[in-house]
Order: C-alpha cells, then sequence, then structure tokens
C-alpha cells in the first residue's frame, strides 16, 4: 500500500518530537513506509526532494535530527506516523570545520557539521578512514551519533594532516583528541 506524504504533520510530528531540545527517539518508532518519496542527500550534504535542492536551511537542519539507519542498510526519515527512505550518496553528514581546544588540560577536537552539530573526536566518537582500493583516495569519517557517520570534507582531512604526527612504529600519521589516538593512514 502506498501512502502519500503529509508534509504538515511531517513537520508536526518532528517538533513536537524535539519539544525538550533533545534529538528525538527515532529508533522506538516503527510508522509505516512512505512509497514515492523521491529524497536525497549528496556526498557534499546537499539535500534535495524531487531532484531540487532544498534551499530552506532549517528544514534541512529539522530532517536531519530525524535520520535513522536501519539494518537494511537504507537511510531513512522517520516520525512517529511516517517513515521515507533517503537515497544518501555517501553519508547523511559532511564535516565543514574543526577547531582545537583545551579541555581539562589536553587538546580535544571539536567537529561542525553541515547542519552545525558538534561532534568531540573521542572512543565515543571515533574517525576512521577508508582507502578506495581503485584510486588509493582516502575517505574519512566520523561517528556523530548512534551510527550515523559524516564524511570528512577534503580542506578539512588536509588541516587534520597537518596537524598530525608520524608515528614511526606503525609508520601512520596520528592525531590525539584527549587521551584518544586515531589514524589518518599509513605513510607509504
Amino acid at each position: 500500500m502506498t501512502k502519500e506524504i503529509n508534509t504538515s504533520s511531517l513537520f508536526q510530528s518532528i517538533l513536537e518530537a524535539q519539544k525538550n531540545n533533545e534529538l528525538p527517539p527515532v529508533e522506538k518508532w516503527n510508522p509505516p513506509l512512505c512509497e514515492n518519496v523521491d529524497m536525497k542527500i549528496t556526498r557534499d550534504g546537499k539535500w534535495f526532494f524531487k531532484n531540487s535542492p532544498i534551499g530552506r536551511e532549517k528544514m534541512v537542519k529539522l530532517f536531519s535530527t530525524v535520520i535513522r539507519f536501519d539494518d537494511d542498510g537504507f537511510y531513512y526519515l522517520v516520525t512517529p506516523v511516517e517513515k521515507i527512505q533517503l537515497k544518501v550518496e555517501d553519508k547523511p553528514f559532511v564535516i565543514k570545520t574543526f577547531n582545537k581546544e583545551v579541555i581539562d588540560g589536553k587538546g580535544v577536537f571539536l567537529f561542525q557539521t553541515n547542519v552545525d552539530d558538534i561532534v568531540t573526536l573521542s572512543n565515543e566518537n571515533p574517525l576512521r578512514v577508508e582507502i578506495n582500493e581503485d584510486t588509493q583516495e582516502p575517505s574519512p569519517y566520523i561517528l556523530v551519533r548512534k551510527n550515523l557517520e559524516a564524511l570528512i570534507s577534503r580542506n578539512v582531512f588536509y588541516q587534520l594532516v597537518e596537524e598530525a604526527k608520524l608515528n614511526s612504529k606503525t609508520h601512520e600519521l596520528e592525531i590525539i583528541s584527549g587521551d584518544d589516538v586515531f589514524s589518518l593512514g599509513k605513510v607509504i
């Protein structure tokens, strides 16, 4: 059965879930799937509805709070009343900048996503790098929340490389955030 999307109820559901300024409990909701809704997030973090860019930043930020990645390998926008499958080219978020701050006497990396979430690099929000076998190009990611990651933009990644130190034993470039060490990849 195909259910058409009702945008006013969608927004109302999201806003209701966010009353306490917390992320909605999307993992607890199991609404029916709304089919024939064409929504996409490109590799650079731009959102599209029916091949038209979603230009309203507040709407994108609102949608970003109700994304879920399910065991079936798909991303969904989820509210208590409806679920919409998203086409995501890489990851639903992109890291656009970072700061290195001193917290409790230790340098800590704080990353900002394209929807203005702030993520502290730590073992709870680790960084990982995948290397494309064909091109040997790195794709660096950081865990934003639950099982949702952000692609670290190329510009930010190169800035991190400048911050990194070479581990002479492993031949890896490493950055330290708090007490945690993260590899940016091996130097060949």
